[in-house]
């Protein structure tokens, strides 16, 4: 997938998208929880998840700021990050991780594009930038780990 997150042409719009992004990654990281064989793996993922929780909380705290309606729970493309890793389950933790990958893809994409966004101040910027960060590592971790096995 292709995520256009981060194209917005205003700060309102993209930290809507955004939050609707972390709820559809959150929803992949429960179903890659459930799926994973390796409990290692499974505690590493919820670690990552818990990156996710709290960027989910300062996105919220940003849409109150904003005085925007933030969602609740994510959007459409939750079927496919999820689907996804339903698929990848056929063939095993390898699989999985590299489906988890691919939806980090995304949001490594959406963050970096935020931390550039005209309309984001100094304080969401920061954010976006340490979201990117986190991302990063956890597709780094991911791709490094599902070619290993």
């Amino acid at each position: 997938m292709v995520t256009m997150v981060g194209n917005e042409s205003d700060i309102k719009g993209l930290v809507k998208d955004l939050i609707y992004l972390e709820y559809d990654a959150i929803a992949a990281y429960d179903s890659c929880i459930e799926r994973l064989d390796d409990k290692q793996f499974t505690t590493k993922i919820t670690s990552f998840k818990q990156d996710h929780l709290q960027h989910l909380e300062v996105l919220n705290e940003m849409a109150r700021e904003l005085g925007i309606e933030a969602p609740t729970r994510g959007d459409m493309k939750e079927m496919l990050t999820t689907g996804k890793i339903a698929l990848a389950d056929l063939m095993g933790d390898a699989a999985i991780l590299k489906a988890m990958k691919t939806n980090e893809d995304d949001t490594v994409t959406a963050y970096q594009r935020a931390s550039r966004h005209e309309d984001a101040i100094p304080a969401s910027k920061a954010f976006f930038m340490k979201a990117h960060q986190d991302e990063e590592r956890h597709r780094a971790w991911m791709d490094t780990t599902a070619k290993a096995l």
